[in-house]
């Protein structure tokens, strides 16, 4: 797997994905909830790259992949579209940001247990459009690099190590971090869009890069 896909991790937490991380944080059993989160994100990730990269072994028989480097690939091709996409998708969270409200479910996540926080974890990965559009990424690129899954362990870690970001800053920092938390949730909440508009242009940025 080519190395410039690992940032895609990023994109992947990016939005109500980091916001719920960091809501389960606040939670009254915070180590417990936050494992099976995290549980539950590198299952579906696990799950949605093995998928994607069956996909595009099917694809692959029937239309040539082609190089990352080809620019008259198919590959390219969706390349452009995914830009066209994720640059439209940022500018319509600019032009509604005084209108856009967090997803009515993150409210839940309060008081939400471990089994419920692992069932999150796994369908806010496996479901989100940004998520299925990288990891149908990363499929592709496995493909193109004749790669199995396992190739796929360090992105998969990655996405890991990010949604652990906010438990990991609340067993290092104590009570600082505990008194932190809930401003930052507050904040991530309110300011979802400037989220969603970051991992649009980071995922560009990603797509363009030769």
């Amino acid at each position: 797997m080519d190395l410039r896909i690992l940032p895609l991790a990023v994109t992947m937490m990016a939005g109500p994905q980091i916001v719920a991380a960091v809501i389960l944080v606040t939670t009254a059993r915070p180590v417990r909830v936050c494992l099976a989160f995290l549980l539950g994100v590198a299952a579906a990730t696990t799950a949605g790259v093995a998928l994607a990269l069956g996909l595009c072994g099917l694809l692959g028989q029937a239309v040539p992949q082609g190089s990352p480097a080809d620019p008259g690939s198919a590959a390219s091709v969706v390349q452009l579209v995914l830009v066209g996409l994720l640059a439209l998708v940022a500018v319509k969270n600019v032009v509604r940001r005084r209108t856009v409200e967090p997803p009515k479910w993150l409210g839940s996540l309060m008081e939400a247990g471990p089994r419920k926080a692992l069932t999150t974890g796994f369908l806010i990965i496996l479901f989100m459009p940004s998520d299925i559009v990288v990891m149908l990424t990363v499929g592709v690129n496995l493909e193109q690099h004749e790669a199995g899954l396992a190739a796929a362990v360090p992105f998969i870690a990655a996405t890991v190590l990010i949604a652990a970001l906010p438990l990991l800053l609340y067993l290092l920092l104590g009570e600082r971090a505990r008194r932190a938390m809930p401003r930052l949730r507050e904040w991530l909440t309110t300011h979802s869009w400037v989220i969603n508009v970051a991992a649009c242009l980071i995922f560009i940025v990603l797509i363009l890069t030769p």
